[in-house]
């Protein structure tokens, strides 16, 4: 750090120390900022629609008296971004990066770190709120990982195509004189654009949940006292985070670089289908049985000697099935069932068109979220006919998954290529990320959208028939890598003496016939 820069410190943290530091209501006021407010609005009412988090409902009971009650949703929000997450990432996903030192590196860190766990659980708030941003960094020698949910990630000057810079928001209460405060540490990431970063931390304290507040010195805060205020990493090629965007345009901000969940054109469905839902177990609350009889019923006609319960008959305390009313207009006493039917049918049909309409709206398949009693019944083949729409969709968020996931890789890899980041001083990777770009391969398993049998079935006789490389075959239906599936044939061709007893045609799959005739085969020699 320069004499220069040391100056600049010093006055800057004497002018915050004596609260002349910058005061942010909202995270748009800072002039780096370059987002409508509208767009910070709109993920946050995401979040509650997926978080299930709606208004009281209203209503005006018998005696005219005002009431609220809680709202009885079904979690659709929860459960189509489940869904999709699930289908489009899982466990099952395996990434190879050429070259075996890094490839090793890689799958070590994203072991560490719960990557499949935690991708597929973000992933399923991104679906939702329209992205998340994955960044990752150094602690005690390992390179760790940060998730950044939609809310907490506010992009900075960038164009509607990619995101290089960004401001990531962490806040934490303190509870100071009996009062709840919020602090709120803001991460500036600023790329240059070619080869530089400058990532800048500041602090804001805020008595008010709803604004950033007045900065402060980071060490107000014992876990930020040694966080530096301004940190340069050089020779990258690409900021160190990288962003998920659902895929589609923005239609809400058409200049925001931030994508769309599906929540937020489908507001009116979800709502339709959660007042279906509520009246519906209204109903069901409310149409219990009741039978109305006349209050002189409930009064014994004459009183017996010796008895113990006199007055009146005994009912179990919690039963409301009987109610007293007054007599009727010709006075003689009455007994009337006033239990209505629950309307099931009705209830269900409207909430059926509701969940298929949300279905085609977000590229489920219908009976993804909605009922079907056939589904059951059906093929393998059938069912991966029926799951079409949804695997266009899924493909879809493939494509930005696998740029996500590629941008990461990346960027664990320069910091990994920083001594100075770590303690000994020694960096774990040496690569020249600028001359030799990285190979990164990364296999999703189709689960349900493919009939695997089938697919086996039919590979094995195109690759028997010498029109597929035995590699692919090995890459398509083991998900291998490339480099497992080099082994694996290394491994096959090592053992070919012993395939002797097979035919040709196997022997050949297997790496233990090239092809040749059956002279160099052993056993004819003269």
């Amino acid at each position: 750090m320069t004499i220069r820069d040391k100056l600049h410190d010093f006055f800057t943290k004497g002018k915050i120390s004596m609260g002349f530091g910058k005061s942010l209501a909202n995270i748009t006021d800072d002039p780096r900022v370059n987002l409508p407010v509208s767009e910070i609005t709109r993920i946050r009412e995401d979040l509650d629609y997926y978080s299930d988090v709606f208004a009281d409902v209203h209503f005006y009971n018998t005696n005219n008296e005002r009431r609220q009650r809680k709202l009885s949703t079904l979690s659709v929000t929860h459960q189509a971004a489940r869904k999709l997450a699930s289908v489009i990432f899982n466990e099952q996903v395996t990434v190879s990066v050429t070259g075996e030192n890094i490839d090793t590196f890689i799958n070590g860190v994203l072991t560490d770190n719960l990557f499949n766990l935690k991708y597929e659980e973000y992933l399923e708030t991104g679906i939702a709120t329209g992205g998340f941003a994955i960044r990752p960094y150094v602690d005690n020698n390992k390179i760790k990982l940060a998730w950044v949910r939609a809310d907490q990630f506010v992009p900075l000057q960038s164009n509607t195509n990619d995101i290089q810079s960004a401001v990531i928001v962490n806040r934490t209460t303190k509870s100071e004189n009996n009062k709840t405060v919020w602090y709120s540490l803001l991460e500036f990431h600023e790329f240059d654009g070619i080869s530089e970063e400058t990532i800048t931390n500041e602090l804001y304290r805020s008595e008010n949940v709803g604004e950033i507040g007045q900065q402060v010195n980071l060490p107000v805060l014992d876990e930020f006292a040694d966080l530096p205020e301004q940190v340069v990493i050089s020779d990258i090629v690409r900021p160190t985070f990288a962003y998920f965007k659902t895929p589609g345009k923005n239609n809400k901000s058409i200049e925001s670089p931030l994508g769309i969940g599906i929540v937020e054109n489908n507001k009116h469905v979800i709502n339709a289908i959660n007042t279906a839902q509520d009246q519906f177990h209204r109903e069901v609350k409310l149409g219990k049985r009741r039978i109305a009889i006349d209050s002189t019923l409930m009064k014994p006609t004459a009183e017996h000697a010796g008895d113990e319960m006199s007055g009146a008959p005994a009912f179990d305390p919690d039963d409301d099935v009987f109610m007293k009313v007054g007599k009727t207009r010709d006075g003689k006493p009455i007994i009337e069932d006033l239990t209505n039917d629950i309307r099931v049918q009705q209830y269900s049909e409207s909430l059926q068109v509701f969940v298929r309409e949300f279905e085609n709206n977000i590229g489920l398949s219908q009976g993804t979220l909605s009922t079907d009693a056939t589904k059951s019944d059906k093929t393998a083949t059938e069912v991966v006919s029926d799951n079409s729409e949804t695997y266009r969709t899924r493909s879809s968020y493939i494509t930005q998954v696998e740029k996500q996931i590629k941008e990461l890789i990346i960027s664990i890899v320069q910091l990994a290529t920083k001594p100075e980041l770590f303690d000994n001083q020694k960096a774990p990777l040496s690569v020249d990320l600028v001359n030799n770009p990285l190979e990164i391969n990364l296999h999703f398993d189709d689960g349900v959208f493919v009939d695997k049998d089938k697919q086996l079935e039919e590979d094995l006789k195109v690759a028997m028939a010498g029109f597929m490389p035995k590699k692919q075959f090995l890459m398509r239906n083991y998900g291998l890598s490339e480099d497992d599936a080099d082994k694996w044939l290394a491994e096959l061709q090592s053992e070919a003496p012993e395939t002797d007893n097979m035919s040709d045609e196997q022997a050949g799959m297997l790496g233990g016939n090239d092809g040749e005739g059956g002279e160099g085969s052993g056993g004819n020699d003269e």
